[in-house]
This record gives structure tokens, sequence and C-alpha cells, in this order.
């Protein structure tokens, strides 16, 4: 069952259901009515002819003839009245040919209240009355055949008005609810067509303010990103496989070169040199695609180690002076907290070190003396790394472009690298709820800020 036939079924169900409380409510309530305003009647009735009874006399044709029609009335709607002293004879019946037997009526109830109505299985409704004056009991009974006759065509009304508005509820409720998912139907049409193919197509939002106005909007924006980013693993893989097969391509011409030609002990060393440059560069080159790779699939995770920043930093420097016999690095405060607290952060250790270890080793590389300089500013909220060096700095367009992976600017042309750096460093500092920024200042220096939320807004 779709969705348009499921909808239009639960609002027809509820609209009935609601049509049946409301038509039942009105029957019984009717049938209420009616029984009491029968007992009424039949009341009146007794009530009149008791007091044409008491005033009967010899003399008083009047009165006698008014009785007379009483019995014929009772006769001929079919009622029954009695007349009953205290002693419980028989002083007066209509009409006035019944011979039966007094019936049984509850004596106890009428003396108490003055006034009693029952009906019985037979739909017969009997009204008893007493009256204190005279201490005689009215006994009057009746089928109300008027009142049911018409309660019988109250509920055909209303059982013939109930399926009219059952099916016209229905029709409506289909065309209506057809209209209104027609959206979410081209939604779901555009979504079964939808492939990495054709994921610039867009649906069409129309400028409405409701639910599947929204829809459209976040569905539109999903497929914005998903496209981004199918192209750039697209970009990302031609990028990789390009940066993969270049090394393998030349390993392969220096080992076929090296088998075609006889080489004195130097010259294979020199070979198997050159092999091994190339070796650690795809070494290199793999574990930084690993590493991006891992930095996807972590997430943040509250329970990670307060790590103290500049503690790390200390130990990353000792690390790179032995990489780099030539590199100078100074590092300073800004300020000296007076908590500790502001110069530790919650993070990954090795996803950390692996960030500030590639933003020191592009500073050396793409300076001019092989200085790097890094300033610590510990705050209450934030703390504030800045790695500076002295060298060509990056355009406006290609600091637009420096976090795409594989984009090298103008400065790395006779430099070695794969131009993931600045990707890697990247997607390691969001995951620890940072952010990295470039900024070139005065005399070419070159300025990577970092900043990561302090222990105090943790």
């Amino acid at each position: 069952m779709n969705l348009q036939v499921r909808f239009a079924l639960l609002f027809t169900s509820f609209v009935a259901l609601m049509l049946l409380i409301s038509f039942a409510t009105i029957f019984f309530l009717d049938e209420g009515y009616r029984k009491q305003d029968y007992f009424d009647k039949i009341s009146f009735e007794g009530n009149e002819v008791y007091q044409l009874f008491i005033e009967l006399n010899k003399n008083e044709q009047q009165r006698s003839s008014n009785l007379l029609r009483s019995n014929d009335y009772f006769e001929q709607n079919g009622e029954q009245l009695f007349i009953i002293d205290s002693l419980g004879n028989n002083i007066l019946s209509l009409p006035d040919h019944l011979h039966q037997k007094i019936p049984d009526f509850p004596k106890e109830v009428a003396l108490k209240k003055l006034k009693h109505f029952y009906t019985d299985e037979n739909a017969i409704q009997h009204a008893i009355l007493y009256k204190p004056e005279s201490k005689n009991f009215i006994y009057i009974s009746g089928y109300d055949n008027n009142g049911y006759l018409k309660l019988n065509n109250l509920k055909i009304i209303l059982i013939f008005v109930f399926l009219v508005a059952f099916f016209i509820t229905g029709v409506v409720s289909f065309l209506f609810v057809k209209q209104a998912i027609k959206p979410i139907v081209l939604l779901s049409v555009q979504m079964s067509k939808t492939n990495e193919m054709n994921l610039s197509e867009r649906i069409e939002v129309k400028p409405s303010k409701d639910e599947l106005h929204s829809i459209a909007q976040n569905f539109n924006a999903m497929l914005e990103r998903l496209r981004n980013a199918f192209e750039a693993q697209k970009n990302f893989v031609r990028h990789a496989s390009h940066e993969l097969r270049t090394p393998l391509a030349v390993m392969l011409s220096q080992t076929e070169a090296a088998l075609n030609r006889t080489y004195d002990a130097e010259g294979y060393r020199a070979v198997l040199q050159s092999l091994k440059e190339d070796q650690q560069n795809m070494i290199e080159l793999t574990n930084s695609l690993l590493l991006i790779s891992q930095s996807d699939t972590i997430n943040y995770l509250p329970q990670w180690p307060y790590i103290r920043v500049d503690e790390l930093l200390y130990d990353i420097i000792s690390v790179a002076k032995k990489m780099y016999a030539d590199i100078q690095i100074d590092l300073s405060f800004e300020n000296i907290p007076e908590d500790d607290g502001a110069l530790m952060i919650k993070g990954n250790e090795s996803l950390l070190r692996s960030a500030f270890i590639n933003l020191i080793k592009n500073a050396y590389n793409y300076s001019y003396d092989h200085r790097v300089i890094i300033v610590l500013t510990p705050g209450l909220f934030q703390l504030k790394i800045a790695i500076k060096n002295q060298g060509q700095q990056l355009t406006s367009a290609e600091i637009e472009k420096m976090n795409v992976p594989f984009f090298r600017g103008e400065n790395a042309k006779n430099k070695k690298g794969f131009g993931l750096g600045i990707a890697i460093i990247e997607k390691i500092v969001s995951l620890h709820r940072g952010n990295v920024f470039y900024t070139p200042e005065l005399d070419d220096w070159n300025v990577f800020n970092i900043q990561f939320p302090s222990k105090g807004t943790l």
C-alpha cells in the first residue's frame, strides 16, 4: 500500500469515526428525549383522566362525555389506564372493556416518589402516579409507536448521510492527498534517477515556506555535497594514481637499465641509492594517504586524554633537528599562563604529532634561511599556535586551494613533495575542533595560525 492510499484511508477513517460518534450521539440523545417525552405525555393523560374521574357526577353530562372520548383515545392508541384505590381495587380502567387483572407495579416506589417510570423488555413504557389526597394510584402504559417511527426515520437518515459523507470524504481525501504529496512523489522520482553521473540536477524549489520546501532545499544541498565529495574523490584518485605511477615508472626504468648494462660496484650502488630514494618517497606518499584516510574515519572522542602542547612541541623539535641538521627552531610564549590547563587540549597524540611535524617540515622546506619560529599564545578559552617562516608567499588564488590534496603552489616547483601536507594538517586540526589558516605578513613572512579550544572550555 503506497503512502497516498494510506494517508487517504487514514484521513477517511478519522472523519468516518467522527461522523459515527456524532451520529450515534444524536441518535441516543433523541432516543432519550423521545422516551422522556412519552412519559410526560402519558402522565399528563393520566392526570387529566383522573381529574375527570373525581369530578364525575351523574348530572354532569359534559364531564361524562369527555371521559368517554378519553376511553376512545386510549383504545385507538393502544394505551391502558387503571385507577386503583389504596386497597388495590380497580375503580376505573380505560378502555372500559378491559377485564384483565390489575398489573403488578412497585407501589412502594410510587408512594415514596409520588411518580415512577420504567420501560419493560417489550419497549412498553409504564408510568405510576400516586395521589396522596385520595390515596389512589394511576397506572398508565403504552407503546410509543409514533416516537419509534420518527426514531427509525432518523436512523435511516443518519445512515444515509453517513454513507454519502464517507464516500465524498474518501474521494476528496484521495484527491487532496494526491495533490499534497505530489512534491514528495517528484522527490522520490528524482532520488530514483540520481546517480554519480547526474549529481548536478536539482529539484525545483517553489517559493512556499512549508516542510516540503525545506525538504527540497535540503535534498538539493545534499546533492551539492555529494557532487563535491565525488568530485574531490575523483580528483584525489586521479592525483594519487599519477603520483604513484611516476615513481614506479622511474624505478622500473632504472631497474631495466641496470639489468641491460654492466656496472661496477659503485655504479650499482648509485642505482640502488636512487631506488632507495624513490622507495622512501613512495613510503612517505603512502603514509600520507593512509593518514588522510585515517583522519576521515576517526571522530572526536570526549574520552581522549589531555595533552600538554608545549611538551609535545619540544619533543617534535628534537625530532626535527635530527631530520634536518641545519634547521633553526625558536619556541616562545606570548604570555606565561598561570594555569597549566591553558596549554592542554584533548586529542589524539599521534595525529597531533603528524600535524605539527608537517607544519615544521613545510616551514623548513619553503624558507629562505631554514629558520622556523613557533609562538604559543595560551588563553582562558583558546590556545593559539603560530608557526612562521620567511620565504615566498602564496597568492590569494593559491591560498583558496591550499587545502586541496596534491595541490602545490609556485613556491613548490623546485621542492620535493606531494601537496598533501596542508590537507593532512587541516583534517587533523578540524578533527580536534580547531581551525588553521594562513596569513602572509610583511617582509615575506608566512604564518600558519592554529587555534584549539583549551582545557577550560572542554
